[in-house]
């Protein structure tokens, strides 16, 4: 028995990317060019980086379901998405973008059975491990994702913004101070 499963993928992306969109949605437009350091994506290229990420294990899990990596072009996906991230869109676009993407690849792992799943990829030569199971290749955009979120939410602090996150745990905690005094 596993705790953590198929049943659970497509709930756990849909709260990270409903997490992402919100953050999406609190940074200023005027502030999607921002970069907070040379070499490091603008906030509208980390978004749009972000949603089109999942275009990868669809292509490797659904549309060539590969069983090896071996041969897989990686770097031709790689240039097509970075072109994606290189296009110009508005606020709007770049949150529309988070929210279709994000449903289609939730979709594929709501539709995604244990047994496929627990099938296993072949790496190339020199990769470590060798062999992955697919939970673990489709999990891995969830944690990508929350890698960079967790950028975003820097920027938030560095643009003078306090990340929802952040404002509902303060909240929390404070309800249950103000609980925990009316209680004694």
């Amino acid at each position: 028995m596993t705790y953590y499963g198929a049943k659970e993928l497509a709930p756990s992306f849909r709260t990270v990317r409903d997490n992402t969109i919100k953050i999406a949605g609190e940074i200023p437009e005027d502030k999607y060019s921002f970069r907070p350091a040379e070499g490091c994506r603008t906030v509208a290229e980390t978004l749009v980086h972000i949603a089109v990420m999942t275009r990868v294990p669809e292509q490797i899990h659904v549309v060539e379901h590969r069983s090896t990596l071996v041969g897989f072009d990686f770097f031709g996906l790689m240039g097509k998405l970075q072109a994606e991230v290189s296009t110009p869109r508005t606020k709007p676009q770049i949150i529309e973008l988070l929210r279709t993407e994000g449903d289609k690849y939730a979709a594929i792992l709501a539709g995604a059975s244990e047994a496929f799943l627990a099938e296993q990829v072949e790496y190339p030569e020199g990769m470590e491990p060798r062999v992955k199971s697919r939970f673990e290749m489709m999990i891995a955009p969830k944690e990508h994702e929350m890698h960079h979120r967790a950028q975003l939410m820097v920027v938030e602090r560095m643009l003078g913004i306090t990340p929802h996150l952040t404002r509902h745990m303060e909240e929390r905690v404070a309800a249950m101070r103000a609980a925990a005094q009316a209680g004694r």
